[in-house]
């Protein structure tokens, strides 16, 4: 099961004071089913660029369940993922195919995640450790490394013996 991300939404009252709308654990959770220890904590998104800062909905609720990339131009999306040890994966279980990404049959015998999105994303390594894949290379990211990941096809690897929590921000844009 994740880690419970508390998430703090600030917002506006009718008289236009700024006030907290809500402070708890982000309800917006997925499981995965290859992995109990995998899961995606969505933590907020946004339809546009300029984003809209007007009412007080959450834009992240339980349920929302939401793919891997933005599903609107210039929209974006803020999760916390976790990734358990890659050898604690039933990878029969991950179909990238149906999270919204683009893959190829040849990059996904490389590593069962491999794939692409019409993004950039800011991704932090908040805890543990973690290889970030690429065509040609890897590297190691630990606790406050940040990759800027454009577009690139890629996949995470976490060939350690314990949880990697990274924060994602995923900006869409224009394909390659």
């Amino acid at each position: 099961m994740a880690t419970p991300v508390r998430r703090i939404v600030t917002g506006h009252n009718a008289a236009g004071r700024s006030m907290i709308l809500s402070d708890g654990p982000a309800p917006d959770v997925i499981a995965s089913e290859a992995s109990p220890q995998t899961a995606s904590t969505l933590l907020w998104l946004t339809d546009r660029a300029p984003a809209s800062n007007r009412g007080n909905e959450d834009a992240a609720p339980a349920g929302l369940r939401v793919p891997t990339p933005p599903q609107h131009r210039g929209g974006t999306v803020f999760r916390i993922s976790e990734f358990p040890p890659d050898s604690s994966i039933d990878t029969s279980k991950v179909d990238m195919r149906k999270a919204g990404v683009h893959v190829t049959e040849d990059r996904l015998r490389k590593h069962y995640r491999f794939h692409q999105t019409d993004t950039v994303d800011y991704a932090i390594c908040l805890e543990g450790e973690i290889w970030a894949m690429m065509d040609e290379g890897e590297v190691l990211m630990r606790p406050g490394d940040v990759l800027i990941q454009r577009g690139t096809y890629h996949s995470w690897a976490n060939r350690s013996d314990r949880v990697c929590r990274m924060a994602f921000i995923l900006i869409d844009a224009e394909p390659l």
